[in-house]
């Protein structure tokens, strides 16, 4: 078997279980993010599209400071809607082509449809920690400083999450991935790889709960851990509660997007819910959109958050979901994804994963940079849907080898790259271990419910 076809079969293989690992593979120096050294020294085979150095990702729209999303272009709208055939009324897909920013595309099929878009929720902490962080430490040198040295451990928060994250010290021939245990510790770098990469509910869960101590301690965060645990203790729910909104939601309003299409409103896990009284939590399609447009013109916040925001979604290890298209494999993907999916009683159904019959939601929030042709093909896309009782992670997978094909032949201009052959590539060692679950398993049946 040649390592092309090797390399699809583990993308395969790892649909089901695998998380979207972000951050370039060269940034362990700047960020101390183990999993990155460990894919270095041990070796992994990646699409040529996760290969990106840090210094290869930009922000495309960053001379574009009046960039607008323009109205939509009714064909290419057309196009959109018949890529998604009979299901078409349970999604809500926008495309914006920047292939040249100064002559932009937009395609819209129900983009202020809003529905509970599970993880991708994650990049609203990241909106509301780098807010915070630029508040308190205006100059960016500090603020990379303060995440790369800042360290703190987890604690009950995290109860109780099965999602999987990478554990790697160096001398480990191995990446054990497990869920993340009371005690694990790493700093926010750390914390926010294992939330956007692996996804981790638990992490998440963490980082709102030290965004929480952020901003009651200001600069006298981070705090010990018998202050901390002594505020949480002593401090009403509502007060909780009400540092908690005001961190999450004003952020929001600061950068110009609406609260009422986009919000993260309540904790991941159920602990934090019950310790910190959350509100709704949903998202668009538009709204989506509008995020990553400000990432991409360095206005989420500041270009250095926006930039650093953005090498927190490229994704850097097995591709899942919208990724997975063997079409992106030459591509940059800079992506999140979420599904919430429940499940009832129904004669002649069996409930499974990304299958639901009450609701199945499946949300994919994706920059594309096909640098593999020159000017590179470049795009956003956002898909939210609850088709019931189909494969959702099958079909958005399916949906963004359609796009891609219809963004080709859109820019027939474009010329392929020769590139590198993966043909002649050695395959590397699979650094990860079969112990603690690892990948590339397949994961067990899932239960009627789950949020990722």
């Amino acid at each position: 078997m040649n390592a092309k076809l090797t390399l699809l079969t583990l993308l395969v293989s790892c649909l089901a279980a695998g998380p979207l690992a972000a951050y370039p593979l060269d940034a362990y120096p700047e960020t101390g993010i183990k999993r990155l050294e460990a894919f270095r020294v041990l070796g992994r085979v990646l699409p040529e599209g996760a290969m990106l150095p840090s210094e290869g990702v930009t922000l495309r729209l960053e001379n574009y400071p009046n960039f607008e999303i323009p109205a939509a272009d009714p064909e290419l709208s057309t196009a959109i809607v018949e890529t998604l055939g009979a299901d078409a009324p349970h999604y809500g897909v926008v495309l914006l082509d920047i292939t040249d920013p100064a002559n932009p595309r937009y395609a819209a099929h129900n983009p202020d449809r809003t529905q509970n878009v599970g993880s991708v929720g994650k990049i609203m902490v990241d909106l509301a920690w780098f807010q915070a962080l630029a508040d308190l430490y205006p100059d960016a040198e500090e603020r990379k400083r303060f995440l790369k040295n800042t360290t703190f451990r987890a604690n009950e928060f995290i109860r109780n999450d099965s999602h999987k994250v990478p554990f790697w010290e160096p001398g480990d021939q191995t990446v054990v991935r497990r869920p993340i245990e009371e005690r694990d510790g790493g700093n926010l770098y750390t914390w926010f790889d294992w939330m956007n990469s692996a996804s981790s509910n638990a992490a998440a869960s963490m980082m709102m709960e030290e965004l929480i101590l952020l901003k009651h301690f200001g600069k006298d965060y981070p705090v010990s851990e018998e202050k901390a645990n002594k505020f949480f203790r002593d401090t009403p729910k509502e007060k909780l509660s009400k540092i908690f909104q005001d961190a999450m939601m004003k952020p929001i309003r600061r950068n110009g997007l609406d609260p009422g299409k986009l919000r993260q409103g309540s904790f991941f896990t159920r602990e934090g819910k019950a310790r910190v009284p959350g509100t709704s939590s949903y998202g668009s399609p538009v709204e989506m959109l509008r995020y990553l447009v400000l990432v991409e013109q360095g206005k989420l916040v500041d270009p250095f958050s926006s930039l650093e925001i953005k090498k927190m979604l490229y994704g850097t290890d097995f591709r899942m979901r919208y990724g997975a298209s063997p079409a992106l494999e030459e591509s940059a993907v800079y992506y999140k994804s979420g599904s919430l999916y429940s499940c009832k009683p129904e004669k002649g159904y069996t409930c499974e994963k990304y299958k639901g019959n009450r609701w199945n939601y499946l949300s994919s929030m994706t920059t594309i940079e096909s640098t593999d042709r020159q000017p590179a093909l470049d795009y956003i896309v956002v898909v939210i849907s609850n088709v019931l009782k189909k494969d959702s992670a099958e079909e958005h997978k399916n949906l963004a080898t359609r796009i891609q094909a219809l963004m080709e032949s859109l820019h027939p201009e474009l010329l392929v790259n020769p590139g590198t052959d993966t043909e002649d590539k050695p395959l590397m060692n699979d650094p990860f271990s079969r112990r603690g679950s690892a990948s590339p398993a397949v994961a067990a049946p899932a239960p009627s419910r789950s949020q990722r």
